[in-house]
Formats: structure tokens, sequence, C-alpha cells
């Protein structure tokens, strides 16, 4: 690869991580919104915050890749066209495949990237999110340590707590137990904090007051302390026991699934489509860039041209994946449906590769560009009459 390879890898290289990186940013704000009941409601910190909600971003890294890829080289190929630099080279005597090298290169780079997010980092990333708000979710004591808010532990307990100081010191603690249906059990207390040892979790609650109305009696019974120890050990759900979804599954495990597995049992289906899409994602981004290399590699002299390769690219692309997005469903019951999606792209990529050896130029249709000019006529009319009739 000579100077002009790594010029043009360099800019292309750069650009698609410039666009990958905006678009992953973006995209993962406005999930990670999903999850900010994380600090407001389950009391956790910013770092937990952005710590679990971070774990999205290979699957969405895995997602946007490709489109960033022929964003990118899209973007390149059309600076090139427009500064003239692609007809100097043709005029040269450049072969368009040295042309097509350093894109390809970019190519192989996001394939390898995609190749191994796909595989293992994905679906690790997914599981430990998994793990992460399992273990969150079920924190009992995150979930009761919420000022001004009635927080029902179990069926007839419930906690409220009037504010939550920096230190840890509760304020104004109440306790309504009804799940004794004899009995009624209210619990005040000026201050309280959570203590954990060896023996559990307790909440430790100072100055008090524990108020026990039994349904026979008129009046309750009511017994003051000055410290009494709360057992919140009674209401932990213990150990959880996860089940990885398909889509945490590594790929090796798609490709060789256990038989016994329920999941498997229930729906083999899933796996399949799973594991093709898995296979067929490093191959996604040859076939973007080679689709965007046939319409905009050629040399080209007219600004018309290059926005009609540019709407191309863009149909292309998009119809493409579209049609692996229905193989992938259909595949859920019909296994040959795999069988169009690898045809599609490889299809595709022969395609692209012979206009490219050949030398193609693709134009739009006759009627494309007539319907075009006559649009552009009536909208010129239009505008020119509206002016007139302004002025």
């Amino acid at each position: 690869m000579g100077s002009i390879g790594r010029y043009i890898f360099r800019t292309t290289f750069g650009a698609f991580l410039m666009v990958l990186v905006s678009l992953t940013g973006a995209i993962w704000m406005t999930q990670a919104l999903r999850d900010v009941d994380l600090m407001t409601n389950q009391g956790q910190t910013v770092l937990v915050f952005i710590g679990i909600t971070s774990l999205i971003i290979p699957h969405l890294v895995l997602v946007i890749a490709p489109v960033a890829l022929v964003v990118a080289v899209a973007h390149n190929l059309h600076k090139l066209t427009t500064d003239s630099e692609i007809i100097v080279m043709n005029g040269a005597g450049m072969q368009p495949w040295r042309l097509l090298q350093p894109f390809i290169a970019v190519t192989v780079v996001a394939s390898v990237l995609l190749a191994s997010i796909s595989a293992y980092l994905a679906p690790e990333s997914l599981r430990m999110l998994r793990r992460w708000l399992t273990e969150v979710r079920t924190d009992l004591v995150s979930n009761i340590v919420q000022p001004g808010r009635f927080i029902a532990i179990e069926s007839g307990l419930a906690f409220n707590i009037r504010e939550r100081r920096p230190n840890g010191l509760l304020v104004g603690i109440l306790m309504d137990d009804r799940r004794d249906p004899a009995q009624r059990v209210t619990i005040l207390a000026e201050r309280g904090e959570i203590l954990k040892n060896s023996q559990g979790n307790f909440l430790i609650l100072e100055s008090g007051s524990i108020q026990r109305h039994e349904l026979k009696q008129r009046d309750p019974n009511i017994v003051l302390f000055d410290r009494y120890a709360f057992d919140l050990s009674q209401f932990s759900t213990g150990p959880q026991t996860i089940k990885y979804s398909v889509r945490e599954r590594y790929l090796w495990q798609l490709w060789k699934p256990d038989p016994a597995d329920p999941q498997y049992k229930e729906q083999p289906g899933q796996f399949r489509a799973e594991l093709h899409d898995r296979l067929l994602a490093p191959a996604y981004p040859l076939a973007f860039v080679l689709i965007a290399f046939a319409f905009l590699g050629a040399p080209r002299t007219t600004r018309q041209s290059a926005v009609w390769s540019m709407t191309a690219v863009i149909l292309a692309v998009s119809g493409l994946r579209l049609i692996g997005f229905a193989c992938t469903v259909f595949t859920l019951k019909y296994p040959a449906a795999a069988m169009i999606q690898y045809f599609v792209v490889s299809g595709t990529i022969a395609a692209s590769l012979y206009a490219i050896s050949r030398g193609l130029i693709i134009e739009p249709p006759a009627f494309l560009t007539t319907a075009v000019s006559r649009a552009n006529s009536w909208v010129t009319a239009r505008m020119g009459a509206i002016v007139g009739t302004a002025q």
C-alpha cells in the first residue's frame, strides 16, 4: 500500500471511528435514560449507573459499526470525487483494485472487531448486565432506603423513611406490619441505621415505639424503646438463579447447544436464527463497502451522478440489511430462510466485485432521470410563480 493508499486508509478509518463513537454515544444516552431509576429509585451511585448502562455498548457497536463504516467509505469516496482526485488517479493509470485496497483494509479491521464482539464480547456484556441488574434490583437495603416513599417489602409489610442523611443515618422511620391477620403492628422511630454483619442485615432503630393492636381489643398496646433491632435477613431473597437468553449465549454455545437445555428444547429456532445472524455479522461490512465502491468508486464529472450514486448506496445498503432482518425472523420457523440470507449477501458481494472489475459506471435509468428533471422544472416554475405573486 503506497502513500495514496495510506492516506485513504487513514482518512477512512478516522471517519469510521468518529461516526461509530458519535452514533454509539447518542444511542447509548437514549438507552441509559431507561435505567435512570437506578439512581432515583434504587439509591445507586452515578458510577454504578454508568457501569451498568455501559454494558450495552458492545451490542450497540455490533449494530452500528457496519452503518458507520459505509458512511465513512461513502463520505471519503464522495470527497475524492468532488475534489476530482479519482479522475486524476484514473487518468494516471491507477487500477480500481489499488483504490479499493485501503477501503478493504479498513473493512478487515471492522470485520475482525465485529467477529470478536459477536462471538464473545456482546454476550458477555449482556450477561454481566443481567447479573448486575439482578443484584441491584434484589438488594433489599437499597430498596427500603428511599426517602418519602412507601416501599412494600412483602405483602402486608411497608416501610417509610422521611430522610436519609449523607452519613447513612435514617430519620423518621415508620413500619407498618399487617402480615398477621390477628393483629397490626406499627413501629415508629426517630432515627435508625442499616447494620450488615456476618449474622445478617439489621435495621437498628432508636427512640421509638411499637404499637400492637389486636383485632379483639379496643386499644393498642404501646411499648417505648431506646434501641430496637429489626431483622431484615428474613426478607432476603437469597441467591438468584439467572437464566440467560439466546442473545446472551456465546457463539460456540449456539453452534453446539446442549441437547438437554430446556430453552433449546422450547426454542430451537431462536438458537438457529441467532447463530446465522452472528455468523453473517462480519460479512455485512464487506458487502456494504463493495456496494459503496461500486456506485461511487468510478470517475464522475457531474453532480447529478454523485447525488444519484449516494441515494443508490443508501437504498441498496438499507435493502440488503432489511432482507437480512427478514430472513432472521423467518429462520425461526423455516431453516431454509437462513440460506437465502447467505445467498443474498454473497450475491451482492459478487455483483459488486463484477461491477468494480469491469469499471462499470452505474447510471440511473433514463425514465428516472426524465422524471426527476420534470419534477425539478415543475418545482422551479411553481417557486417562480409564488415569488412573482409575492412581489
